[in-house]
């Protein structure tokens, strides 16, 4: 009796922790809770993260230049400047960017591309803008003393240096830069701009700085200065920001002082976080995806959802009965824990995503269907019920991990060598598949004990018999 009541216990605490799952999800999506705006704080924090073609937006592609770039720096160089465009599209207050590196051994002849999704922005000028042009980041030094200039004469008369002709290119860039802070000298609160270089940026930067005291180290974005140093609120060739290199600095960080007022340093330190590329791109494509289209293959992926898990459910109860009843409801908790875990991830849900999803429950129920079909062969053999489901659910976990690991393997070869779509697929199906053996390994055998356990001899019997024996 003791040991009955323990499988009862179990079997109810799992249902109260369905159920609580459940509650969860309704609680925290929008769609489903009609007081969603009503709720706190906590209850907000948790949507579903929609891709671009369920809520629409703009899709851009860029190619980056890596021709000077060593071959065993390509990758960091890549996600560097994926680290930096998504903090530029954050700081225009996008809801959920998706950025992302594209390698050119998995794309043929496409070379390295950055692709960049902004959900709600239908207006590919905007987009762009939010991105920029093929925005560098470049520190130069003087150019030695001999050194052709170039020169151009303006419509009076005056001639007029080519300031990117006086200075010559270093090897240190935007992508070693990891941040620049505004502070204040503490006796004069004059504004001092501090930039900190990651470990490889340290040793270029106190390379220059010991083999150039006394000359002034330039900063350009895009061949051009990023302060207006002559005050007339124009950025062109004639507004340059060059701090005198002073001493060798070691350590990977510098500070500019100078007569800039605190306006001015404030506007260079956004420049140089938010322009930083380590470097250039170009833009290859851009695609529009309406709200209008997102949202209906948004409705037809919950829709189809739906209508396969009414189907399945339909199957097992008339095929199998009472295991069959119980299937559906671990098929229940199974759904609400993976559309849970896809919020607290959280997990980008994209068309294909939903249909890995899908393909996940057809997966779930598999699995009890090939544990039922073991049950069936021992309940043949003259095996009493209980006995049948022992070693039935034993004998069926061998097929269910061999088939199962096949599909993680699958879902892990999608998600490393696939494109952005694949990963989405990649990703939900690997996850329902992981998930799916817990919810028919664990929680059907624990609700299917339970009940033989209570009603072994009388109508449960009956109903498990001759519902697994057809």
């Amino acid at each position: 009796m003791k040991k009955i009541w323990k499988k009862v216990v179990l079997a109810l605490l799992v249902l109260i922790l369905g159920g609580g799952v459940a509650f969860f999800v309704f609680k925290t999506e929008p769609r489903l809770n009609k007081n969603f705006e009503s709720q706190g704080a906590f209850w907000k924090k948790f949507p579903f993260r929609l891709g671009l073609d369920l809520s629409g937006g703009s899709h851009l592609t860029y190619k980056a230049d890596l021709s000077a770039v060593p071959e065993g720096e390509v990758v960091s160089s890549m996600d560097a400047l994926r680290d930096v465009i998504e903090r530029r599209v954050n700081l225009f207050g996008v809801s959920e960017p998706v950025v992302q590196v594209q390698h050119s051994s998995f794309i043929s002849g496409a070379g390295e591309q950055l692709i960049v999704d902004l959900p709600g922005v239908t207006d590919i000028k905007k987009a762009i803008e939010m991105i920029g042009q093929t925005p560098l980041l470049e520190f130069k030094i003087q150019a030695p003393e001999g050194t052709p200039q170039t020169a151009t004469v303006d419509k009076d008369g005056k001639i007029k240096l080519d300031i990117n002709s006086q200075f010559i290119v270093t090897e240190l860039t935007g992508r070693y830069l990891k941040k620049v802070i505004l502070d204040f000298d503490q006796n004069t609160r004059a504004p001092v701009i501090v930039l900190q270089f990651d470990d490889m940026g340290a040793k270029i930067f106190e390379k220059i700085t010991k083999e150039n005291i006394g000359k002034p180290l330039a900063i350009f974005l895009d061949g051009k200065s990023i302060v207006d140093t002559n005050g007339d609120g124009v950025i062109n060739d004639s507004d340059f920001y060059a701090p005198m290199i002073k001493q060798a600095i070691s350590g990977g960080e510098a500070t500019i002082t100078g007569d800039s007022t605190a306006k001015e340093a404030k506007i260079l330190v956004g420049r140089l976080n938010s322009g930083a590329l380590p470097v250039p791109i170009t833009l290859l494509s851009t695609q529009t995806i309406g709200a209008t289209l997102g949202g209906s293959a948004l409705n037809a992926g919950v829709k189809a959802t739906v209508i396969g898990f009414l189907l399945i459910t339909l199957f097992l109860i008339l095929w199998y009965r009472l295991p069959g009843f119980v299937s559906a409801v671990s098929l229940m908790i199974f759904i609400v824990i993976i559309l849970a875990l896809f919020k607290l991830i959280p997990v980008t849900l994209t068309a294909a995503g939903i249909a890995g999803f899908i393909i996940s429950i057809g997966i779930a129920v598999d699995a009890n269907i090939l544990i039922f079909e073991r049950v069936k062969e021992e309940l043949s053999s003259g095996k009493n019920v209980k006995d049948a489901v022992s070693v039935g659910f034993s004998r069926a976990w061998l097929a269910i991990r061999d088939s199962n690991i096949s599909n993680i393997i699958t879902a892990l070869i999608l998600f490393w060598f696939g494109t952005s779509l694949i990963k989405g697929f990649a990703l939900t199906l690997g996850m329902g598949v992981v998930v799916s053996m817990f919810s028919a390994i664990t929680i059907t055998r624990i609700f299917l004990s339970a009940l033989i356990l209570l009603g072994e001899g009388k109508v449960v019997k009956f109903l498990f018999s001759s519902g697994i024996s057809k």
